[in-house]
Parts: structure tokens; sequence; C-alpha cells
């Protein structure tokens, strides 16, 4: 057991009657779902005092005493070399960069491995101290194994009207999918709520009441099992274009959290989505005129490409 200073009691409430206990841990303390069953799990969960399987129902007026996990400790930045992290363009203002697979774009819980801002501060680029310290100058991220063109902040009026910008959709911000099957029709909007997936951890989901997310996509090219897309966002939630084409049934291809044909994945040779995230057009915060980057496709999401076009 933890301190007791990490202890909460309390009843459960009306509206959680019935529910599973690892659900009405998670639901009560905002925790994940995870998280919430090793509680149950380690005992550190009580219902009247008295341990119980984490798939137990709970009843209303029940008491429930819960040991909490410390918080994490935020994670530091470290500054080192990024093999294939490329500096596009660079001023007083921004850096734009060409994000390899296999990178996040700052450092978080749970993630051990490279990141932008370290690659960016190995190189000797100072960035903007606006937000939290392992965030400063992060004005929009891609997913780990999402690569292509992004911006940082380096300075802090960057930062603030950077930020503004991505809010107000005044950036645009153009991805190349390639995807399972081919879109009916091939040119449209999927305007679809999203927030976490209900039961998953680290996956997300159109869940009625989510945040607006909204996705232009138009079919460049059509091949016999799949095709390539190009996709605008007006909006730029967590994991937006991967879950909306897969709630459409056309995943990218590679996708396996979402839902991809792992044999069509290992035919392509793919070992992640085809993604990419390939312009960026902005007003430069300084001067505020019009600004465009382009990044070309890496080595493996060419070769995928070559091979279904054999």
């Amino acid at each position: 057991m933890r301190p007791a200073g990490d202890r909460r009691s309390l009843p459960v409430p009306d509206g959680l009657d019935g529910m599973r206990l690892d659900q009405a841990v998670s639901r009560l303390f905002g925790l994940s779902r995870t998280v919430a069953a090793a509680l149950v799990e380690a005992g550190d969960a009580l219902v009247d005092g008295a341990a119980r399987p984490k798939s137990d129902r709970v009843s209303a007026g029940s008491w429930l005493e819960v040991v909490l996990p410390a918080p994490p400790t935020a994670p530091t930045v470290i500054a080192e070399t990024v093999p294939g992290l490329r500096v596009v363009y660079s001023d007083d203002d921004i850096v734009v960069v060409d994000k390899p697979v296999g990178v996040a774009a700052h450092p978080s819980p749970g993630w051990a491995g490279p990141t932008v801002i370290g690659g960016l501060a190995a190189l000797g680029h100072t960035i903007a101290t606006s937000g939290a310290a392992e965030r400063q100058g992060i004005v929009h991220r891609l997913d780990v194994g999402t690569t292509g063109v992004m911006v940082v902040a380096k300075s802090e009026q960057a930062y603030s009207l950077l930020k503004r910008a991505f809010k107000a959709r005044e950036v645009e911000k153009r991805y190349h999918a390639v995807v399972q099957g081919h879109l009916d029709p091939l040119r449209g909007t999927v305007d679809a709520p999203i927030d976490r997936h209900p039961t998953h951890d680290y996956r997300w989901a159109v869940v009625a009441g989510g945040k607006p997310s909204i996705t232009h996509y138009d079919t460049l090219e059509a091949f016999p099992a799949a095709s390539l897309l190009d996709v605008r966002l007006e909006t730029g939630r967590t994991h937006q274009i991967r879950v909306h084409l897969s709630t459409l049934r056309h995943p990218c291809v590679g996708d396996l959290t979402y839902g991809a044909d792992p044999t069509l994945a290992a035919r392509l040779r793919l070992t992640r989505q085809w993604l990419h995230a390939r312009e960026l057009a902005f007003a430069h915060p300084r001067t505020a005129e019009q600004v465009r980057f382009v990044s070309d496709y890496p080595d493996d999401l060419e070769v995928a490409l070559r091979i279904l076009r054999d």
C-alpha cells in the first residue's frame, strides 16, 4: 500500500450503480481503465473495506476506498541526435522539420524514444519557452508513426501567433494517405466528433459528444486493393485521419491499431500506417507572408507505392 496521504474515500453515486468496479474507479477518479484495473487487482480499491474482483458490480451507497497512484513526474527534454530528422527551414521565429518515423514531437510519460524537441536541442536550436516544460515551442504534433513536415516555434511571438492560427483553423495541413479499398464518393468530407475510445486506452474513436472533427479527402490514385488520398484537416484532433478513415471502413494501410489488414501491410513491407504530412502552409508569425513547406515521401512509403503500382 502507498502512504495514507494518497487515500480517497467516498460513496458510490447513484449514477454508477451496477457498474463494474474497475469502470467505477476509472470514472470517479479520472483514471484510465488500465490504471483503474491495476489498482483493483493490487488491492488498492476496496468496497466497504473489502477487496473485490475488478469485474464485480458496485452498488449505490457502498463505500469506496482507493489509494491513488502518485502523479507522474514531468518528462524532461534530453538533447540527442535524431537520425533522419531534417531541418527544412529555420529563422529567428520558427524551425520547420521533416520528421522521420519513430520520433515523437515531445517527451511524454511512457515514451523513452527520440523526440523532435530533443533533436532540435542537439542541433543547437533554441525553442520558445511558452507551454509546458516538455512541450515548449510545440504548436502542433504528428504521431510517432506519422512522417512529414512540422513547425516548431522559436520565439514567444511565434508561439502565441501560431497557436492562435492553428486554433482558428488558419493553417493549411495536407496529408497523403494510402487506404484500403476505394472510397465512395471519391471525394468527400467526414464531419464526426472524436474523443478517447470508451474501452481501449491509447485509441481514439468517433464518439457522440466528442470534440468537433472535420476531415476533407480527395482520391489521387486508385490501385486494385487501395487508394492514394490527399487529405486536408480542418481540425487537428489526435489520430483524426486514422480514426475518420477507419470509421469509413477504409483504414490507412498498415494501421493495425485501427483495423488495417496485416496481410496487405506485410505484402507492402509496411510496419506502420501509410500516412505522411505532405504540406504545411501558414502566415509567417513575423512578416505575415504566406509560407509553404512540402515533404517528400520517405523510403518505406515509396516502396509500398511502388509495389501497389507494379
